[in-house]
């Protein structure tokens, strides 16, 4: 919904006013921005899982498989959203190509992380588990993997919070997120500049930024239990 700008109304703590105005819709732009931003995290951890256990694996692998990674990582996300459609078969404003570019950004950043999550399993610990009867399987998800966690979750709180941001960039080309509201608020600076969307906007990403970040923060301390008994 387009809604005229007014003098009265464009200082840029009118933001509470606009989103009551229009909360329905920035509500559904908030869910929106939430999926398109988690989702692509969890692909992005079930790829990087194996593709990070070959690079600690397999030395060999750890050089190329990090360079082709950072390099993904480089491109810009405008671009990789406009290439993705033609690549995948997809239309130019496709919802689908947001979030495979974030899975692309998130196994990106996320395959180094399981890597050195994995090395920071220290090789007494890796031998203690074979001793006692552990095979690589099983040793990988009773020992190694619940050891490695603090370091892949510190990578997922960089991988979401990054997300949040890149989604934002979406909605400038017209997908369904917060991003809406910068594009309105940019339509609707004319003459003059209209700030109570563009402000709402980055409260709510960055609230958003905040709630995951604490939300992984919190599944961190569930899934390693043995820290705090350490501490004790």
């Amino acid at each position: 919904m387009t809604v005229l700008a007014s003098s009265s109304s464009s200082s840029p703590l009118q933001f509470w006013g606009y989103f009551m105005d229009h909360r329905s819709e920035d509500l559904g732009w908030l869910w929106d921005h939430t999926w398109l931003s988690v989702l692509p995290v969890v692909i992005g951890l079930l790829i990087a899982l194996p593709l990070g256990w070959l690079a600690r694996r397999y030395r060999w692998v750890y050089p190329p498989m990090m360079s082709i990674t950072g390099l993904l990582y480089t491109i810009p996300s405008i671009a990789l959203f406009v290439l993705i459609p033609p690549i995948f078969g997809l239309g130019a404003l496709d919802p689908k190509q947001v979030p495979i570019a974030l899975t692309i950004y998130s196994v990106a950043l996320l395959v180094r992380v399981v890597a050195d999550g994995l090395a920071s399993v220290s090789d007494e610990t890796i031998q203690a588990a074979t001793a006692i009867g552990y095979k690589p399987v099983g040793r990988l998800f009773r020992v190694e993997l619940p050891i490695a966690v603090p370091v892949i979750t510190a990578g997922l709180r960089v991988a979401l919070v990054a997300n949040v941001s890149i989604v934002a960039v979406a909605g400038t080309i017209g997908m369904s997120n917060l991003g809406q509201l910068f594009t309105q608020g940019f339509q609707q600076s004319t003459p003059d500049a209209y700030y109570p969307p563009i402000v709402l906007g980055i409260v709510l990403c960055v609230l958003l930024a905040l709630v995951l970040d604490l939300s992984v923060q919190a599944l961190n301390r569930l899934l390693t239990p043995w820290r705090r008994a350490v501490r004790t």
